[in-house]
């Protein structure tokens, strides 16, 4: 998801400053946007769940006016088969990253007369399930976390929105697919047979499409608001 967002921003005209964990993953990102694209882009390889990461990250790029928070290591499982180290660990990423992000990079906007805050988050947090328990509350923590920001956030005119993408067609979607397939059937093997097809899963292009929007000044009203991207599959009762 997090490259579809830079492919799309890229396509608006937008230069990058991207960041991962992983040196070789953002030379890749960097070759194939500017093979494409005539903007700047500018790689960063840092562990954002360390927080002084996160506040070197945001002095490094101090030209910023988009911030788009991306990442996803949230694993799957419930209460008794995520520990209190990994639980930690995984909020240490999505939750305090987001968090150490925009506590960073929000003055920075402010001295530059405003910007936008995008947080991709995931649909588990309107739809919360005990097998992804982890999860669930990490994206509904930063769901509140989105709103009670954006809701006063204009004032320095600054927009803090966030996405809920659900089932996206992504190595992460087979990774939690394994889990719940190992916890459903003793067989994590059996993965494919717990893709949804009604409705099917998403694209990450398809989030990045409303990224893009949410960044963009068509969405200059929208603040505080978190859009569900799942095909409606947060509110699908299984009958037809």
């Amino acid at each position: 998801i997090g490259l579809a967002c830079a492919r799309q921003l890229a396509e608006e005209g937008c230069h990058l400053h991207l960041a991962s964990r992983t040196k070789a993953d953002l030379e890749r990102a960097r070759e194939s946007i500017q093979s494409r694209h005539n903007v700047s882009v500018t790689t960063h390889a840092v562990d954002l769940s360390d927080g002084d990461a996160a506040r070197a990250l945001a002095a490094a790029c101090p030209d910023i006016d988009i911030l788009v928070n991306n990442a996803g290591a949230i694993p799957a499982g419930d209460l008794q088969a995520i520990d209190e180290a990994r639980w930690r660990q995984a909020w240490d990423l999505k939750v305090f990253g987001y968090i150490n992000l925009c506590r960073a990079v929000y003055p920075v906007l402010k001295a530059r007369g405003g910007g936008v805050i995008v947080n991709v988050l995931g649909a588990a947090g309107e739809r919360p399930t005990w097998g992804y328990i982890a999860g669930s509350a990490g994206n509904a923590s930063l769901m509140a976390f989105t709103r009670g920001m954006g809701g006063t956030s204009l004032v320095d005119r600054i927009r803090i929105v966030a996405c809920n993408p659900g089932l996206i067609r992504t190595e992460r979607m087979e990774t939690m697919l394994r889990a719940s397939a190992g916890a459903k059937f003793g067989d994590p093997a059996r993965w494919q047979e717990l893709i949804p097809t009604n409705p099917p899963v998403g694209t990450p292009e398809q989030c990045a499409d409303l990224v893009a929007f949410l960044a963009s000044d068509r969405a200059s009203h929208i603040a505080g608001t978190v859009v569900t991207i799942d095909g409606g599959a947060a509110h699908f009762s299984g009958v037809l």
